[in-house]
């Protein structure tokens, strides 16, 4: 069962790929060109072979050859074939020549469109296995302002023919889903997938935008991919749009902070402050290739065994205002973090936690499902030169203050522990604001919740500012408190 229709009652009749061509088909207004570049013609194949083609298909082609590309869509700054900037240029010229060429006072009712790809299938070595940009760009009524749905694929079968057949679905599904499914999203997304399986392509970014997604925010578009198991990782920028991973990690240093984030505090922009300084102060670290990360785990967003959307909104759009890029992970150990960032980099990486954070990568409860343990785990967290940088814990009540120096970790892990100490692996943030220590998120979630006073204070500013205009997190006053 594709995993598109999991919990929706109508998995039943999921029509074929064939029916959603031959539906799109015999509609007398949807008419637009396919322009496919890199995996065949596989999109338009399935038009054609459904019948009734002649009415919606006014041209497809496929600009193969690179000095032809260029001539038609133009040379792009970087001379990559393979990237968003292709397929958005492609999308506008090709609706643009549809504009020119079809008289709108002959055919007042058709809906123009264009789909696209540019793709690369996986090489003869078969080491690299392929990715690629999809998109459309489309009208829901004559004469309306264009929308525009893009997303990247990464390609997971082993053979490029299979690969060649599961993008031609793909592209049938989107094209159905933006005429029958724009005014939900969500199971527009969902849908991509229909006759599809996750072991077959993976969706690691889409952007919505246009006069039909006016309210998508595609951020929210970001954790449907995560939550649906479409991929396992996102991110998005301060904008507000989803961002290819590659594109942002790729030969990049990387400093991740994980966290609830709910909502950040001064301890949290604190720990990144000092812990960016440390890390642009190693060997090997360049600070104009150096991206930040704040992870949020999608463990962190379950609240009751479901992800409250409007939390998740909430925590990404105060991080977004302080400028920060977010990512959405389903890693609930470190070592997968790491995992991932090295499928883009081999730079330099480096972790920034509090205290509790690294005494939970020392339980072994976690590593179970590995055969390798606990050992296995380490092995891949800390990859090559990877570094764990420890913020301290203030205990109110002892007046004590914890780092790596009087850590106690169970007593099975304190050999381990001391060889990570001992060889440079973990390194304390001894700049750290001790004024700001004993702030909590948990503590002040809840005082926003009761409406009480006095929480602004341990924020980044503007952040309470937002919070309050937007009503966050269950914010009260303390008046509403009273009632």
């Amino acid at each position: 069962m594709p995993i598109t229709i999991m919990g929706d009652k109508e998995f039943e009749s999921v029509p074929s790929i064939k029916s959603k061509a031959l539906r799109i088909n015999l509609n007398q207004n949807i008419y637009g060109t396919f322009a496919e570049i890199g995996a065949g013609q596989e999109t338009v194949r399935n038009f054609f072979r459904a019948g009734g083609a002649s009415g919606t298909i006014a041209k497809a082609m496929s600009a193969y050859d690179k000095d032809f590309s260029d001539a038609i869509y133009g040379i792009e700054d970087d001379k990559r074939y393979v990237t968003e900037a292709r397929l958005k240029k492609m999308l506008r010229h090709e609706v643009n020549l549809i504009e020119e060429r079809i008289s709108r006072e002959k055919h007042p009712n058709k809906l123009f469109f264009s789909y696209a790809n540019t793709v690369a299938t996986i090489d003869f070595a078969k080491k690299y296995k392929g990715h690629g940009w999809v998109g459309i760009r489309y009208q829901t009524t004559p004469n309306e302002d264009y929308n525009e749905i893009i997303l990247h694929i990464r390609f997971h079968e082993n053979d490029a023919r299979l690969q060649q057949i599961t993008l031609g679905i793909l592209g049938v599904n989107l094209i159905y889903g933006a005429y029958y499914k724009y005014d939900n999203p969500k199971k527009l997304l969902r849908y991509l997938y229909d006759h599809l399986d996750k072991d077959q392509i993976e969706i690691d970014t889409i952007n919505f935008s246009g006069p039909r997604f006016t309210k998508v925010d595609n951020r929210l578009m970001s954790l449907q991919l995560v939550k649906n198991g479409m991929t396992e990782a996102v991110m998005f920028g301060p904008d507000g749009n989803n961002i290819l991973p590659a594109a942002i990690l790729y030969k990049k240093n990387i400093l991740a902070l994980r966290g609830s984030f709910r909502p950040v505090t001064k301890v949290n922009m604190d720990i990144y402050k000092k812990s960016l300084n440390m890390f642009l102060s190693e060997n090997k670290v360049n600070k104009d290739k150096t991206v930040v990360i704040f992870e949020i785990t999608l463990s962190n967003l379950r609240a009751e065994g479901e992800i409250d959307e409007e939390d998740f909104m909430a925590r990404a759009r105060l991080l977004c205002s302080l400028g920060q890029t977010v990512m959405i992970s389903n890693f609930k150990e470190y070592y997968k973090v790491v995992e991932y960032f090295s499928n883009y980099t081999k730079e330099r990486m480096a972790l920034a936690m509090g205290v509790n954070n690294l005494v939970d990568i020392f339980d072994e409860k976690y590593y179970r499902h590995l055969s390798g343990g606990i050992l296995e785990a380490f092995g891949k967290l800390f990859f090559k030169d990877l570094k764990v940088y420890l913020y301290p814990l203030h205990n109110q009540e002892t007046d004590k203050v914890t780092n790596s120096d009087n850590l106690k970790v169970h007593p099975r892990m304190k050999e381990l522990y001391k060889f990570f100490k001992y060889n440079g692996k973990l390194q304390d943030i001894t700049d750290y604001d001790a004024t700001i220590m004993d702030i909590f998120s948990r503590e002040v979630l809840q005082k926003i919740q009761d409406g009480e006073q006095g929480w602004e204070d341990q924020l980044p500013e503007l952040i309470p500012e937002m919070i309050k205009e937007n009503n966050f997190f269950g914010y009260k006053t303390p008046e509403e408190a009273v009632k």
